[in-house]
């Protein structure tokens, strides 16, 4: 008797191995006659760098934002004090009648518009480098 119960042990050890590595699944196998539709591969999403990598509107206007404070408040696609650059995007056609207007706010702040936070006037900033930022957020339609 004391060698069947560690025959057992052993028994149950190995069927409990084998079926936890998958020995205890069966599998059916079904064919079908109709052909199956090949499904095209998703287009790679292609990121805004490389999008616009050679835009000069996109390089000059992304540099000037980069050494700006405007990260403080705004981010590409996520709202934290401001909208988003994506969300002004969409709200906002590209014409030249918005870039002056949206770079006029942008140097001499503005409220309401998105919400009761104000957003700071930035009068050092020239009119031509808040042109290039804003033509540069514009460019982030989705």
């Amino acid at each position: 008797m004391k060698t069947i119960k560690p025959l057992n042990l052993a028994f149950v050890a190995i069927a409990g191995l084998a079926f936890a590595c998958g020995g205890g699944e069966k599998s059916t196998e079904t064919t079908t006659s109709a052909p199956v539709a090949e499904t095209p591969a998703p287009e790679k999403e292609i990121s805004l760098e490389e999008k616009y990598k050679d835009d000069p509107i996109y390089i000059k206007g992304l540099a000037k934002l980069k050494t700006s404070d405007c990260t403080t408040c705004h981010m590409v696609e996520r709202k934290i004090v401001g909208p988003s650059y994506a969300d002004v995007a969409a709200k906002y056609e590209t014409t030249e009648e918005n870039i002056n207007m949206l770079a006029d706010k942008v140097i001499n702040g503005g409220v309401g518009v998105w919400g009761e936070v104000p957003m700071p006037a930035h009068p050092n900033l020239s009119m031509e480098d808040a042109k290039d930022m804003v033509s540069y957020v514009l460019l982030l339609k989705k």
